[in-house]
């Protein structure tokens, strides 16, 4: 699978008292992006969950260059990089424009509903670009 696009356009709600997005929002811009790579691999987050796989978050990093303000509008390109196992490496970058404003990946343990770790589905396997 090669890289998914997600805009979205900041709203206020989403800064901070400085006028800039909060950091930890990065996060839930990851998220979304996240989602959007397996829904366009056709197995949406719901459907996994209804599968009996699950992705908890067991590291993520962000890298910030430089801030988003309210009403820009961002351009989210995620890729899943590698599979290990139980292990999936989801790469995130956050543009306004054609600048880089933050770079960051997420790792999660695919597991079942006993939250025993198991081998992603092929849905996932599929996916990575490595």
């Amino acid at each position: 699978m090669n890289k998914v696009e997600v805009k979205y356009r900041v709203p206020y709600a989403d800064t901070d008292k400085m006028g800039v997005v909060y950091y930890a929002n990065y996060l839930i811009y990851f998220e979304i992006t996240r989602n959007e790579i397996l829904r366009e691999a056709g197995m949406p987050y719901s459907e996994l969950e209804k599968s009996g796989f699950m992705l908890p978050v067991i590291e993520a990093v962000c890298h910030y260059k430089a801030p988003a303000q309210y009403d820009d509008l961002l351009t989210f390109t995620g890729w899943v990089d590698e599979v290990k196992g139980p292990r999936i490496k989801i790469f995130c970058e956050v543009h306004k424009d054609e600048k880089l404003l933050v770079s960051g990946y997420t790792v999660h343990a695919c597991v079942n509903t006993a939250g025993k770790p198991v081998r992603p589905p092929e849905s996932i396997l599929s996916l990575s670009i490595n």
